[in-house]
């Protein structure tokens, strides 16, 4: 038992998403107290010594790593019935910003305030300098896409795109769209939204995919100065990460 504690020990410091499975009841009264540790890829370490029960268990222990909330799951098979409780480990939230214009200035600066961990990405070299972005935790100049493709991305993730530019957000929004991260957003009018989701459309892209794009980006907070830009999207950001509903959104056509 110690071992599995020692391993979730190891994983929350690699900062790699893990939950906890403990049989608390069982109707037999067997194997009280045996544990589960499940991995992101819903592999997992221990045993209930009931593959049926532990398949079940493992389904819902993946999904509680990203919600983080622990709690008491009820399971029959035949005539039997088991309690587990269920404790889900996310790794620290993450935000990606390609495109290093004016206003992923001030929303690194807030996201890392809120906690996240802030990665900018963008091929021009001139724009993606530790001068204009002290507070990244990581500044790469590279092809968003090729970067995207090649990263941990998973539902602790947000990712801003703010390039204003098809050549950049497109490959990226494609490759994102292709994981399950929590959180996508674009700038661009709803117009510029609109003709952007055709072009990716017919690039293979399902209506699924394109609608889990928040787009135009940011909550309608009206703001208008780059700072309150980076405020409203972050503040979208924050709403979809606890499962608040987006009920109004910028229209970036007015800036």
């Amino acid at each position: 038992m110690s071992g599995l504690y020692e391993e979730l020990k190891q994983q929350v410091a690699q900062e790699r998403g893990v939950a906890l499975a403990t049989l608390v009841r069982s109707s037999s009264g067997q194997g009280i107290g045996a544990k589960l540790l499940v991995f992101s890829d819903k592999s997992f370490h221990g045993s209930f010594g009931l593959p049926e029960l532990e398949a079940r268990v493992v389904e819902d222990a993946e999904q509680a790593i990203w919600i983080g909330e622990p709690g008491t799951r009820l399971y029959t098979l035949g005539e039997e019935t088991f309690e587990v409780f269920i404790e889900g480990f996310p790794p620290p939230p993450r935000l990606i910003i390609v495109g290093a214009g004016h206003i992923a200035i001030p929303l690194t600066t807030f996201a890392r305030t809120l906690g996240y961990r802030v990665v900018v990405i963008d091929a021009r070299a001139a724009f993606a300098t530790r001068e204009r972005f002290p507070h990244a935790d990581e500044l790469i100049v590279a092809w968003p896409d090729e970067v995207l493709a090649s990263m941990d991305l998973n539902p602790s993730t947000a990712v801003a795109i703010l390039t204003h530019d098809p050549k950049f957000d497109e490959p990226s929004l494609k490759v994102v769209l292709s994981r399950q991260v929590g959180y996508v957003g674009a700038i661009g009018s709803r117009k510029t939204s609109q003709e952007r989701n055709e072009r990716l459309k017919q690039q293979g892209l399902t209506d699924e995919q394109l609608s889990r794009i928040h787009a135009p980006i940011g909550l309608n907070i009206g703001a208008k100065t780059p700072e309150e830009m980076a405020l409203a999207i972050m503040a979208e950001i924050v709403a979809s990460r606890y499962g608040k509903d987006r009920t109004t959104i910028l229209d970036w056509s007015r800036k």
